[in-house]
């Protein structure tokens, strides 16, 4: 079958290049992009102003503006590639802040020689960072809210292996709103079609319908998977399709969780390979982390004191026991450490759990949850929905346990069941909250906990820490998962 496999490609290149193909990519790119730029002029006129008023020169008014907007071309925050998902757009605002008070202490030594303005343009890169980062961070939810409507997505088509295909979807879902929507499959094995239709996915044909998928659907992206069959020489024929056609060409890497910023072109012998950065794993690159997280966590102990106080009371009044449930779990690198939550259950819990054992909703795996455990009391269960039964916690992040974010505590007996791979989530601190919270906790099957745990240790950045805090305040509010 793959011996067979024809890709359609415009008929001569002279042709290619009179016509200028219909872009069918990106529907809200230029609208977006203008928005951006129109932001950016109203922060630099803010900031000039707030300068102005503070010091009384007209000239910065009139200097700042332009020279911002030229600021943010030059660091190219307007380029398709950083728009819309990740950290890198928020880096070249902070790059061009930052440029802005060497740019004016150049100007000042080769041109003006005026003190006054060397002093407002260095001074107005703080007022400028500090309203453009929001400014694009509100511009940017307003896009995934639409995004998540269904509204200025790009329609893709996926190309190649089902398994390949599956495991990309499983990641594109789980990560919020999504630019791309995944019209249909074109199998370059077409045997396992079912496995794609069970994933709600139409499947459109082969690898050689691709074309005329791409024609008839008004695809503007074109998502491929190298693969067995799909040589260099495949591959090239179809990008010269996609770019006669005005659809966007990407190519899937083999490994699904890997974070953008891991990865990178390096050119060897003319030949551009994809370079997959090493993990931040080290102590060095995590310091700042640890600071943050026990300089946090004690100062909303110190916050939280009060209602603790209260929860804890509340729990003793409920049913016997202690108000606070101590267990061994397994911290980073395998030590063992007493983690520290409000007690939630009887104080039998332990000797009924193997009579609950059957009715154990992570049967696919090591975790034991149960749906409406008749061991957790009453107060205990809205603790759990709530997410208050995690607070003590809090004492285990300033003794440097844990962490604010991380994979989920194991216990020690589901350590000993772990395979080689999956002992690779020792190597950080287990967290408060996490990738495994902020996506279904329990409600996900375990191979996607162990993904996500994973694709965390993998893909850790302080960004990525204060992505997944943001998310957490609404996961908690929805529950899901929570029991």
């Amino acid at each position: 079958m793959v011996g067979a496999m024809t890709i359609e490609v415009t008929h001569e290149p002279v042709e290619v290049e009179r016509r200028r193909p219909q872009a069918r990519r990106r529907p809200w790119e230029r609208k977006y992009r203008t928005v951006l730029l129109v932001a950016d002029g109203l922060v630099a006129v803010t900031a000039s102003g707030v300068i102005h008023g503070a010091y009384g020169r007209w000239t910065v008014a009139l200097v700042l503006p332009p020279t911002w907007i030229v600021m943010m071309v030059a660091h190219r925050s307007y380029d398709s590639g950083v728009l819309g998902l990740g950290a890198e757009e928020y880096r070249r605002v902070l790059r061009g802040a930052l440029t802005l008070p060497a740019l004016a202490g150049a100007v000042y030594w080769l041109v003006t020689h005026d003190p006054a303005l060397l002093h407002d343009m260095a001074l107005g890169a703080l007022p400028l960072a500090g309203l453009a980062l929001p400014a694009r961070w509100v511009l940017r939810r307003r896009l995934h809210r639409r995004w998540a409507r269904g509204r200025e997505r790009s329609s893709a088509l996926l190309v190649g292996p089902a398994r390949a295909v599956l495991e990309l979807v499983a990641v594109m879902r789980r990560g919020g709103a999504q630019e791309l929507q995944v019209t249909g499959v074109c199998l370059s094995d077409p045997e396992n079609a079912s496995e794609i239709r069970r994933a709600g996915l139409p499947v459109l044909g082969g690898v050689g319908d691709m074309t005329d998928v791409v024609r008839a659907l008004g695809i503007g992206t074109v998502v491929v998977f190298p693969s067995e069959g799909l040589d260099s020489s495949v591959l090239r024929r179809m990008s010269w399709t996609a770019a006669a056609q005005g659809v966007d060409f990407l190519l899937a890497p083999m490994l699904a969780d890997i974070a953008a910023p891991r990865l990178a072109v390096r050119p060897a012998g003319g030949v551009p390979l994809l370079r997959i950065k090493a993990p931040r794993l080290s102590g060095a690159a995590r310091l700042p982390k640890e600071a943050l997280d026990r300089c946090c966590a004690a100062v909303l102990l110190l916050l939280l004191a009060l209602p603790m106080l209260l929860v804890a009371l509340v729990v003793r009044l409920d049913s016997p026991g202690p108000a606070l449930f101590r267990q061994q779990r397994v911290g980073r690198y395998g030590d063992h450490f007493t983690m520290l939550k409000f007690r939630t259950m009887r104080p039998d819990s332990e000797v009924l759990r193997a009579e609950l054992a059957h009715l154990n909703q992570n049967s696919d795996g090591l975790l034991f949850k149960v749906k409406g455990d008749p061991r957790i009391t009453r107060v205990g269960a809205f603790l759990r929905r709530s997410s208050l039964d995690e607070l003590p916690q809090l004492l285990n992040v300033v003794r440097g346990h844990m962490s604010l974010v991380g994979p989920r505590p194991p216990l020690p007996e589901e350590v000993e069941g772990y395979p080689p791979d999956l002992r690779r989530r020792l190597l950080v601190k287990p967290g408060l909250t996490g990738l495994w919270q902020v996506s279904g906790r329990s409600d996900l099957p375990w191979d996607e906990a162990v993904r996500l745990d994973l694709g965390y240790v993998d893909n850790w950045s302080m960004g990525l820490d204060l992505s997944i805090l943001a998310r957490t305040g609404s996961a908690v509010v929805r529950g899901t998962g929570a029991y």
